[in-house]
């Protein structure tokens, strides 16, 4: 890969680790319902660095999980950002190596489904030490566990994948950016 290659994935990778901690941080479209906070559009610059490449994808997971740790962020948060590296890098290479999955409607809606799963598992996981640890007091594992984090989540990434397409498809237009996905 050439430098100014590098250096573009560099700068994207940057531009969306800020994204990636100000949607959350700064955001008037929060739903809290405890443990879940639902932010609409906080999943959108780990989506777009997916469509990317695996290592911009991985710069941005952990950029973002180090941002909501300095920020002061609950530790729950904190391990639910975290989890989230695997669906994110599970697309990063499937992306990379089938790039076709974002752009035939056949391959995009299981494949999105698939990482919806796949992070809703990973937030299940860590609100599941939580709950067992005793530090959810008061809560009911069907409605908190499956119900609000996991298909709370599911959901959640669906809508973020779907909006990451729609600014991602005009941008890549726009920006060259050596990319794994063209829509």
């Amino acid at each position: 890969m050439r430098n100014d290659q590098k250096l573009q994935k560099m700068c994207a990778a940057a531009l969306l680790c800020a994204v990636g901690i100000l949607i959350p941080t700064i955001s008037p479209f929060k739903i809290t319902l405890e443990p879940m906070s639902f932010t609409l559009g906080s999943h959108i610059a780990l989506f777009v660095a997916m469509f990317i490449s695996p290592g911009v994808a991985l710069t941005v997971t952990i950029g973002t999980t180090l941002g909501f740790f300095l920020g002061g962020f609950p530790l729950i948060v904190v391990l639910r950002a975290a989890s989230q590296v695997v669906f994110v890098m599970l697309g990063a290479y499937m992306l990379a190596r089938r790039p076709e999955l974002l752009t035939n409607t056949k391959k995009c809606i299981p494949f999105g489904l698939m990482l919806g799963v796949v992070h809703a598992l990973g937030e299940m996981l860590v609100c599941c030490f939580f709950y067992f640890g005793g530090n959810m007091a008061g809560a009911d594992f069907v409605h908190t566990i499956l119900l609000l984090v996991g298909v709370g989540t599911l959901v959640h990434s669906l809508v973020d994948m779907v909006f990451a397409m729609l600014i991602y498809k005009p941008v890549c237009h726009v920006i060259r950016i050596p990319v794994s996905a063209k829509l």
